[in-house]
């Protein structure tokens, strides 16, 4: 091998270390297929879709497939409530899934919460779905290790999540090194660079920009809408989302007649405390009669004072148990409940709520809390306009700002993620596909 052949294997390939697909049932859209093919034959891929485009279903198909291909098991990790969700899922579309908590396998497809996988040996499965992938980093650290620890150990991977990177591209690189295509540390070190003297701060190289997007088409796929991959968005139509801001008139007492926004965090986390009440009671005044309400809240007084002005509403605490969570989270799935409070953490990851038209938000600065949270009603399926009140007193303009401001640039960011991606994904060009026979260069 000489140097000219040595720098050709550093080059991208997209290698497939999956399979063709064994079964691919006809209740897929054309776009679900194609997906759930690429991804079958792929082996270790992401697949990153706006919520409501059948994620759900498509990993189940994959499932089943690793599950027949290798005679074997295959494990679903979801969100606190999605487990007993995709198995209501499976069962809907004659499939045979299995929730477990407590470590018990089943032969087939196996599905449990992030929370419960210490109870589990990575060597009893084959495949591994990480759900809502981007729900990782809410976890602690050691919670992290222990996925992609896990998943080091599975032969074939599935990520799947409408926020692959909510703040930033670098956050793609948890996403590879858990499918083992390439560290997050050689990703940096390959495609960006320091911006300036922050080093906490990484930019694509200018020369790069292409080649990272050629890499990232390698091991996943990104859409908002059928139409990113070529086909028809008839039926993914959303109606649609109108934000409605109430501003409170905070207490705090200062010499002006403008109130001065609340600056920092220990400012802001003050005037929350500071505008608790008023808040709340206006939040209750934003419920609808005899219409679903979704009521999002942050802090555990927020919640508990909502639950005592809203007499039919049922709030989902971090002091219930897992349990009673699902239960609660489950009944108003199923309409028992007509109106649920609960924060983003717990209830904004992977639920489908679209039979609710109206929600609350207190903003934050989070905008994926945001954004999940939201898309649990506004998601393909929903039939009507959706009405979302944001309520927060006259000097938390800043974090409304922020919030909003962090939406208008994902949006962005998404759509450019798509952009650059489309001529691979669209097949407009291709990676080739190379098997090299490793040697040692000559010339060392």
């Amino acid at each position: 091998m000489n140097y000219k052949s040595f720098l050709q294997t550093k080059g991208i390939r997209n290698s497939l270390q999956g399979f063709k697909p064994l079964w691919m049932p006809d209740f897929l859209y054309d776009f679900q297929g194609k997906l759930t093919d690429w991804s079958i034959r792929k082996g270790k891929a992401a697949l990153f879709e706006d919520c409501g485009l059948g994620k759900s279903i498509q990993q189940l198909v994959w499932s089943e497939n690793i599950v027949r291909k290798t005679n074997g098991n295959v494990l679903i990790l979801t969100p606190l409530s999605v487990s007993c969700q995709t198995v209501a899922e499976a069962e809907k579309f004659g499939m045979k899934a299995h929730r477990t908590q407590k470590g018990k396998v089943y032969k087939g497809i196996n599905i449990t919460n992030y929370e419960r996988l210490d109870h589990y040996n990575p060597n009893d499965f084959n495949g591994l779905v990480c759900d809502e992938s981007s729900i990782l980093k809410n976890f602690d650290g050691e919670t992290r290790k222990a996925v992609t620890k896990f998943m080091r150990k599975i032969d074939y991977r599935l990520l799947c999540s409408a926020t692959p990177a909510p703040n930033d591209f670098v956050e793609l690189g948890t996403s590879a090194e858990a499918l083992g295509e390439m560290t997050r540390k050689q990703m940096l070190g390959m495609f960006f660079t320091h911006n300036g003297s922050d080093t906490s701060q990484w930019v694509l190289k200018g020369h790069a920009k292409k080649r990272f997007w050629q890499w990232v088409s390698t091991w996943a796929r990104a859409i908002r809408k059928p139409s990113d991959l070529g086909f028809d968005d008839t039926m993914f139509i959303l109606p649609p989302l109108n934000y409605h801001k109430h501003t409170i008139k905070s207490n705090h007492k200062e010499n002006s007649l403008i109130p001065s926004p609340a600056v920092g965090l220990h400012e802001q986390r003050a005037e929350k405390r500071r505008t608790l009440i008023a808040r709340c009671k206006k939040v209750a005044s934003l419920v609808p009669e005899n219409k679903p309400c979704l009521i999002w809240c942050h802090l555990n007084d927020e919640g508990d004072l909502l639950e005592k002005l809203i007499p039919d509403a049922i709030q989902v605490s971090g002091r219930d148990t897992d349990n009673s969570k699902e239960e609660k989270l489950m009944g108003f799935s199923k309409g028992n409940i007509r109106i649920l409070i609960t924060k983003p953490k717990i209830g904004g990851f992977g639920m489908n709520w679209q039979h609710c038209s109206t929600m609350t938000f207190f903003p934050s600065h989070s905008h994926e809390q945001f954004y999940q949270a939201s898309r649990r009603c506004w998601r393909f399926g929903q039939k009507n306009k959706v009405d979302c009140h944001l309520v927060a007193s006259d000097r938390e303009s800043i974090i409304m700002h922020n919030m909003l401001r962090k939406e208008r640039q994902a949006v962005e960011m998404y759509d450019g993620i798509i952009r650059e991606m489309s001529e691979f994904q669209l097949g407009k060009k291709e990676v080739k596909t190379r098997m090299i026979k490793m040697e040692i260069p000559k010339w060392l």
